[in-house]
């Protein structure tokens, strides 16, 4: 199984957030970078195309054997789905269609969420908002593993099956972390998902749904692209725990690799955060940053000093009164 990792335990720091004293600094600097904030007028375009090309595939897929339809899950589908689980992370933010039509940018967000066969856009914003607000947080930011993940998944065999799992992990993490009741918003989020299932077996059969799913839970999984769930803020660097890309992959996940920037200026679209990078270079490039999504997977794998235990934690005592 490999030799263990040398870490027991989080990372456990008693200060705040760097992002929000570097967003302060930043905007006395730049005030600029405010008119970057609000939406982003081409977001909706370019993810219809992508909802309308998955529905496509769904007919293309219908009668092929189920080897072709697993490949093109993982080759192609996937992929797109990844990408637009990261739409629905920007849509988040209601950079979709503004601040001010908020009811619009949830219901764009279960668009969004049509091709990956299984709700999700409701609840993700629902703790995406937390982890945001209380990034580390112990009990409050989901995104951190849980003690018996750091535990358990520490040998390279081991966080390989825990990078595949990963999917199912996000899914069920939040319950046993910080569980919230159900939402209105998260049961319509459900339903209109299911209907459309229920629409695309009824015409074309199971398997475009097989091709759906399949092909979120395994690019969410072990797929380069899932890279950016470790590169994000595993601890790869003492003392660090946000951390940039700015390759090529950028191009097909808007733009989430600019992560710092992201977490500094949440309101700006995914678009435009290279402008922030471009504005307060010096605030980045001095910072540690990754180069390849890819690299970030087998150090993960094979550094004995990284694995589920490589995060920053923190108390906020009055997290769960507000």
């Amino acid at each position: 199984m490999g030799k263990a990792v040398g870490r027991w335990d989080f990372e456990w720091v008693y200060n705040e957030q760097p992002h929000t004293w570097r967003r302060r600094e930043i905007l006395a600097k730049y005030p600029e970078i405010k008119s970057l904030m609000g939406h982003d007028p081409q977001l909706k375009w370019v993810v219809s195309g992508m909802v309308l090309t998955q529905l496509l595939a769904c007919y293309m897929v219908h009668e092929l054997s189920w080897k072709w339809v697993l490949f093109w899950a993982y080759a192609f589908g996937g992929c797109i789905n990844h990408s637009l689980t990261l739409a629905i992370h920007d849509i988040s933010h209601n950079v979709a269609f503004g601040t001010k039509r908020a009811r619009w940018n949830r219901w764009f967000a279960m668009f969004a969420n049509l091709p990956i066969g299984l709700p999700y856009s409701a609840s993700f914003k629902k703790y995406h908002i937390d982890h945001h607000r209380y990034l580390g947080g112990d009990g409050l930011d989901v995104d951190i593993p849980t003690d018996l993940e750091g535990w358990f998944f520490c040998t390279p065999a081991r966080k390989v099956l825990w990078l595949f799992l990963q999917p199912l992990f996000y899914a069920l993490r939040p319950l046993v972390v910080n569980p919230k009741p159900v939402t209105r918003l998260e049961m319509l989020n459900a339903v209109v998902q299911f209907v459309v299932d229920i629409i695309i077996y009824y015409f074309w059969g199971l398997k475009p749904i097989v091709y759906l799913i399949a092909g979120s839970i395994l690019c969410m999984g072990l797929h380069p692209i899932s890279g950016h769930f470790i590169a994000e803020h595993y601890m790869f660097m003492k003392g660090h725990e946000t951390y940039s890309y700015y390759g090529p992959l950028n191009l097909i996940t808007f733009n989430v690799g600019y992560h710092m920037e992201h977490h500094d200026f949440p309101s700006i679209p995914g678009s435009k955060l290279p402008e922030v990078k471009r504005i307060a270079a010096e605030y980045y490039d001095s910072l540690p940053q990754h180069t390849s999504w890819m690299r970030v997977l087998w150090d993960f794998v094979f550094d004995d000093t990284i694995g589920p235990y490589a995060r920053i934690k923190r108390q906020y005592k009055l997290g769960k009164k507000e």
